[in-house]
């Protein structure tokens, strides 16, 4: 479960940020989670509820923003949505797709008292 590291990841920079801010509460985390991220929102949730005890993030909220997988094809010159790391352009068919979103796990906001 890469989850568990994950939230470690992420635990460690809002902390940081709690320090450099002199923050004692964090109420809310929204986080950017690409489809092709393979983050299991439930499990991540989960895993951030256990590594939370104790800590300034301790009953705070998660809110998930999911971030749809985007590709350039070379072929058709367009950018367009992708379902898998392997799909085809669904406009023509080309195999020769550059990603170009869809893998992130990012922090987007941090709410506090």
């Amino acid at each position: 479960m890469h989850e568990m590291s994950l939230c470690q990841n992420i635990m460690e920079i809002v902390e940081q940020q709690c320090r450099q801010h002199e923050v004692k509460k964090v109420t809310d985390l929204w986080l950017e989670i690409g489809a092709l991220s393979c983050v299991e929102p439930s499990s991540l949730e989960f895993c951030f509820e256990v590594m939370c005890k104790g800590t300034p993030a301790e009953n705070c909220k998660l809110h998930f923003i999911p971030i749809p997988a985007k590709a350039y094809c070379w072929n058709c010159q367009k950018s367009v949505e992708i379902q898998a790391h392997q799909d085809c352009c669904p406009l023509c068919q080309g195999v020769h797709l550059q990603r170009q979103s869809g893998d992130e796990l990012r922090i987007k906001e941090i709410a506090v008292e």
